[in-house]
């Protein structure tokens, strides 16, 4: 499994949600996992992020397929990166030289 990053900043119908049902963050997780992914860590931050996810999936279109759906529900604006550990860099510099 890869490691995502996902960012998410609240719209203001997010706000209002998660403010009347802060279950809401448990029940979406629930969902990610059913597209097939996985939330291993989550965060509310200070910023310009409300949140920051840590997800594991098998690719990037599954990824891809969770940022649509999610996003296209309108209480939420993402931004996803993939992360590679950073022994698993390093070794992948070293093997290229």
């Amino acid at each position: 499994m890869a490691t995502y990053i996902m960012l998410s900043t609240l719209t203001d119908e997010g706000r209002k949600t998660l403010k009347e049902r802060p279950e809401r963050l448990q029940e979406v997780n629930r969902e990610i996992e059913a597209m097939g992914a996985r939330v291993t860590h989550q965060y509310a931050v200070l910023g310009g992020y409300d949140f920051v996810n840590i997800i594991e999936a098998p690719d990037n279109e599954t990824v891809a397929r969770i940022s649509v759906e999610l996003g296209a529900r309108g209480t939420v604006q993402l931004t996803t990166l993939a992360a590679i550990p950073v022994d698993a860099f390093t070794q992948m510099l070293k093997s290229r030289s």
